[in-house]
């Protein structure tokens, strides 16, 4: 029982003032980005300049290609809101179709992959670090699936993070909670109370908590970034036409 709206508003500020500093945005995100169709306002978020690195799994990743090539997710379409026929094929396909292109920027490099989010990070030269769990299909090629290494990749990126935002994951974000310094301002949104709690017990009482669904969420801030004016980053628009 919080005032959703006027949390979302200090969050969008804190993003400008963070870009104003001229320190990075960082995102951790969980599959739910896509299945909930926030791809859409993600991809604006990072055409405006307001997500320089993403932490995610492989399932974020292989969802959202699996979205930009068959319009679906976990075999779901999300314009219809229902299974299709052999949907339940489509995140292998989009793995294969990846790993045969030899990366995610390669794939993007050659026209295969042309929308989503990760297409928008590889044209945007943004960073991402994608860290594999026993429980993957495929993984992806550009997937870490030594955890170890993996750490060390994020550890890696979080020199010059000001802000983090994590939306509907719980092991991720508690990971990188203990990645991350007690200065570094966090948001946290999940739709289960539980993973805001657990995340302030282990340790990042920095964390502000929003009990949201993640595309509710993301087209919120979105809207607020766009009705704010003034003082996105250069280049800003927050107008993507991501899929």
């Amino acid at each position: 029982e919080k005032p959703q709206a006027l949390l979302v508003r200090q969050i969008a500020q804190q993003m400008r003032d963070v870009k104003a500093e001229g320190r990075n945005i960082l995102w951790v995100g969980g599959p739910a980005v896509i299945h909930t169709g926030g791809a859409r306002a993600m991809v604006a978020l990072v055409e405006a300049g307001y997500v320089d690195i993403l932490f995610a799994g492989n399932a974020l990743a292989t969802h959202d290609i699996e979205a930009a090539l068959y319009g679906t997710s976990l075999g779901v379409d999300l314009n219809q809101g229902r299974g299709v026929e052999h949907g339940h094929e489509h995140h292998i396909r989009a793995l294969n179709t990846i790993r045969k292109a030899g990366s995610i920027a390669d794939a993007v490099e050659q026209g295969v992959l042309t929308g989503g989010i990760m297409h928008a990070l590889v044209t945007q030269d943004k960073d991402f670090v994608l860290v594999g769990s026993v429980r993957d299909d495929g993984p992806l090629p550009d997937v870490y699936t030594d955890v170890i290494e993996g750490q060390r990749a994020m550890r890696g990126q979080l020199g010059n993070v000001g802000f983090c935002l994590m939306v509907a994951t719980t092991l991720h974000s508690i990971a990188v909670g203990n990645l991350l310094p007690a200065w570094v301002r966090v948001a946290c949104v999940d739709i289960s109370p539980a993973t805001v709690t657990k995340l302030m017990d282990r340790g990042s009482t920095q964390t502000v908590g929003i009990v949201s669904d993640a595309e509710p969420f993301l087209r919120a801030l979105v809207a607020e970034l766009e009705a704010s004016g003034g003082r996105e980053p250069p280049g800003a628009n927050l107008q993507g036409e991501g899929g």
